[in-house]
């Protein structure tokens, strides 16, 4: 039956089955990308973040595919490309033997598309040591010339240097980047760009520096005018003074997506408004999260075509001339605005922030013992959501909705069972103004604000991602060389049954869920 169906038939129906294209879309994960509920057993209910979720159907789709090649040998000879199409690790000691196997059968990297390591520990007491780690994945990456995405969720370290220059050397067609990497190896990070002209998603996060900020040297790499022509999506987080200042000077035509986010950090905040003054008349989505206040006027003023904004309602928005009306008296009290002219396209705002606004969770208790510090913020949030959803939307005229994006926020409600004291009042407040001119209030699920998950969802699907996580996907040797085939062909039942599975996905299939979708 195998052998009666052209390969290229047997091809499609393998990649429909294996559901891979939202891992293999080019755009990585926003703020506005929505997390979904999970039973836990640990807690009722937990939050699953979108790299959870994309963590997920990279396990489901493996075992899919390690399904299909132990089916026949048919099966088996068409699916290795499926197998090692994307290589997922959360085991990096498993790059060994995977490099060893690459380097025995060179055709098998050509099929690799995507390599994601995450949530590993490196250091030489136990597990891999860096240095080893380094070079087995240099030795998979020399392997891989038609990479296209490459994810590390966890610190490179020192071994960032080695693996940018592989990169920058035989991963010519790279298109999506993830790297966390030491501050003092900025000047890398910069030259590795230059060497990946096609990248177009590109999200780095930098740790605090050992040494004095001032001390940080760039070397040739200072002032080095990058020319990015593909390059869409930009996502910076941590210490990323350095690289903004730098890149406020490249060359980022198509750039069309910016993420800033700069975690408790209170001092020297970056200078943003130069970089989106330079690059920010094409930004579709803007997503602001840090503590210190920014110039929410005159960001706005810089990027008239977005579509998406999020920023911290924590901050304190000062006044303007518009505001004024003549008076400097109780400026406290005042109505602020938020914009210097009505914004005609954004539609999408998500709000930072709010850990104080509906009374639960530690910054509630927090409250309870120093009221004098929640009690301004609460009325800085109140004050800008004022702001946001004024009479007739005049700040925002074609604002459809607008999202909680504090992940601890809605944990808390969930533990709480919903907001507690004037967090209600607050609650209802907001959602009652939401209401009347017209415009959505949700959580970072995309529900509405103040629903909290139920007991819905059927225990086999509960079943099926407990085993999804309790097994380890991963492509190795043993698996592929040792794993024998079962014996005899394809049955017609087996195929009808995979048709169908196919069939039901395709029906199900939606559009991607990373990148600009809301």
């Amino acid at each position: 039956m195998a052998d009666s169906i052209p390969p290229e038939l047997w091809s499609h129906i393998f990649d429909l089955a294996a559901d891979e294209d939202t891992i293999f879309y080019p755009g990585l994960p926003t703020s506005m990308t929505q997390s979904a509920w999970a039973r836990s057993l640990i807690t009722d209910w937990q939050l699953r973040t979108p790299q959870d979720t994309i963590n997920m159907v990279q396990r489901r789709g493996y075992a899919t595919k390690k399904s299909i090649i132990s089916t026949c040998r048919s099966w088996r000879r068409l699916g290795l490309e499926f197998l090692v199409r994307y290589l997922f690790f959360n085991d990096p000691s498993r790059l060994h033997s995977l490099a060893a196997l690459l380097i025995s059968n060179p055709t098998l990297g050509w099929w690799t598309r995507r390599l994601h390591i995450t949530h590993f520990r490196v250091h030489y007491e136990s597990g891999l040591p860096l240095d080893e780690f380094e070079t087995a994945l240099t030795s998979v990456l020399l392997q891989t010339p038609n990479l296209e995405i490459f994810v590390v969720d966890w610190p490179l370290s020192r071994a960032f240097g080695p693996i940018a220059d592989t990169l920058g050397t035989h991963c010519k067609n790279l298109r999506t980047a993830q790297w966390h990497v030491p501050s003092e190896l900025l000047p890398k990070v910069i030259w590795a760009l230059d060497a990946l002209p096609l990248l177009v998603s590109l999200a780095v996060e930098f740790d605090v520096p050992l040494k004095e900020a001032d001390t940080l040297t760039l070397g040739s790499a200072q002032d080095v005018k990058l020319d990015l022509p593909n390059l869409q999506q930009l996502t910076l987080r941590g210490y990323s003074a350095e690289f903004i200042d730098q890149a406020s000077g490249w060359n980022i035509p198509l750039l069309r997506s910016f993420s800033f986010d700069y975690g408790s950090k209170t001092e020297d905040i970056p200078d943003v408004i130069r970089f989106l003054g330079a690059h920010g008349t094409s930004l579709l989505f803007l997503d602001l999260n840090c503590i210190p206040a920014l110039d929410i006027r005159t960001i706005l003023d810089l990027c008239p075509l977005l579509t998406a904004f999020s920023f911290n309602l924590d901050w304190k928005v000062p006044p303007s001339t518009l505001d004024n009306n003549g008076d400097d008296n109780d400026t406290d009290t005042r109505a602020v605005a938020l914009t210097n002219r009505p914004h005609e396209h954004i539609a999408h705002i998500g709000l930072h922030g709010l850990l104080f606004a509906f009374g639960v969770g530690l910054a509630s208790a927090y409250a309870t013992h120093d009221p004098l510090r929640a009690l301004p913020v609460q009325f800085t949030n109140d004050v800008n959501f004022s702001a946001l959803i004024s009479s007739q939307k005049a700040s925002f005229p074609r604002l459809e909705r607008v999202r909680v994006l504090n992940q601890t926020v809605l944990t808390d409600l969930e533990r709480a069972d919903g907001p507690q004291g004037t967090g209600m009042e607050r609650w209802e407040r907001w959602a009652g103004m939401c209401e009347a001119v017209g415009v959505r209030l949700e959580d970072c699920t995309g529900a509405l604000l103040g629903t909290l998950p139920q007991k819905y969802e059927d225990e086999e699907q509960e079943e099926e991602e407990e085993s999804l996580e309790d097994d380890e996907y991963y492509y190795t040797d043993e698996e592929v060389e040792v794993e024998p085939p079962r014996p005899g062909g394809v049955g017609l039942a087996e195929l009808r049954a995979l048709l169908e599975e196919c069939r039901k996905m395709s029906e199900e299939r939606e559009d991607p869920p990373f990148g600009f979708q809301f």
